[in-house]
């Protein structure tokens, strides 16, 4: 007997929505270059990126500033804010994906508050190192530590859920919860130890910024994104198969209990890395796959690519929103991402309450 391919049986389901997705592909890739043109070219300096593309183009040298601005500020933050939004609403069709579950984000299973807690405590206890580790941990301590936190409540979730080789999702998200709960406990009191500069950087950490986007942050913390970004694809026909639920998918052949492993560590590396340099930033890892499904279906091979650059888009739009809307200041983009997402997802939710039975 030949096993069932999932990815067939999505495309017979989908009809002609297949060459809808690869148009959709294509008009995310142009959104992408748009406004990566957008967000190099706004900000409170008044350097104009057409001025400084024109001279560039006369052969003329940059001047100092202009190139700093250019450079070492709009072109960081604009690296950032693409990998991070990918990462997080990439994060967020996989977990779905997996859990089979419209509402599920890496939040609701305890990986991303494991790795705002290493966070919090690479920011709070970070003085208490050595000078000599401290020196050498630099830039890289709170990517590490977010990653480390976020991997570890991993494991830790994947031990509790876990038996005999197979893996409970209903049990993986309940204790997903419980996790988030122990770990929010740990974060609110290192927060309650914290000194006065501690608390302000937590403060808008929290709420989530790309505003301290540096070179050293990115090659600390983007390999572990861009990794989780390539492994992504690869896990979609398994989450094909998933779709139709574990015994379907394992009687098809699918490397079920494989699939979920990766699934969930390609997560928790793309999560920790994200939290680690732009702090807590909601709805895009819910929101995003959730368009994409409306619009283009639930096949994962066209919905995880179109995922990263659809999120990629929204994370640096509102990023350009945040630092604009009241220049020279600058809003925390978590608060943007919430004002834009939330209704948003209500209006879905009220749209698709019959079907998802909500």
């Amino acid at each position: 007997m030949v096993a069932a391919d999932p990815a067939a049986i999505r495309i017979e389901a989908d009809g002609d929505r297949g060459g809808l997705a690869r148009r959709m592909t294509l008009v995310l890739v142009a959104a992408v270059l748009t406004v990566s043109l957008l967000s190099l070219g706004a900000g409170a300096s008044g350097v104009s990126l057409v001025d400084t593309l024109a001279a560039l183009s006369r052969g003329e040298a940059l001047e100092p500033s202009e190139s700093l601005v250019l450079f070492q500020i709009r072109l960081p933050r604009l690296v950032m804010g693409l990998l991070v939004g990918a990462a997080l609403a990439v994060s967020g069709a996989v977990m779905q994906g997996l859990f089979r579950n419209p509402l599920a984000d890496p939040g609701l299973v305890g990986v991303s508050a494991g790795a705002g807690l290493g966070a919090i405590t690479a920011i709070v206890l970070g003085g208490a190192l050595p000078p000599a580790l401290a020196a050498v941990a630099g830039v890289h301590l709170v990517p590490l530590a977010a990653f480390v936190g976020g991997l570890t409540a991993t494991l830790v979730l994947y031990a509790i859920a876990s038996r005999h080789g197979r893996t409970s999702v209903a049990t993986m998200l309940l204790g997903g919860i419980a996790l988030a709960a122990l770990t929010g406990a740990a974060s609110g009191l290192l927060i309650y130890l914290a000194d006065d500069s501690q608390l302000r950087t937590l403060t808008f950490w929290s709420m989530g910024s790309l505003a301290g986007a540096s070179w050293p942050q990115l090659i600390a913390a983007g390999p572990l994104m861009m990794a989780a970004l390539v492994a992504a694809p690869f896990l979609a026909r398994g989450l094909n198969g998933l779709a139709l639920g574990e015994a379907a998918a394992f009687h098809m052949g699918l490397p079920v209990e494989r699939t979920k492993r990766m699934a969930v560590l390609t997560v928790a590396a793309s999560i920790g890395a994200a939290v680690a340099i732009s702090g807590g930033i909601g709805f895009v890892g819910l929101v995003v796959p959730h368009l994409l499904r409306l619009a283009t279906g639930p096949d994962h091979r066209r919905l995880l690519p179109n995922a990263a650059l659809l999120g990629a888009v929204l994370l640096v739009l509102a990023d350009l929103i945040s630092r604009t809307i009241v220049a020279p200041s600058e809003l925390p983009i978590g608060i943007i991402t919430a004002i834009a997402g939330g209704p948003v997802f209500i209006a879905i939710l009220l749209r698709q309450r019959g079907v998802l039975d909500l």
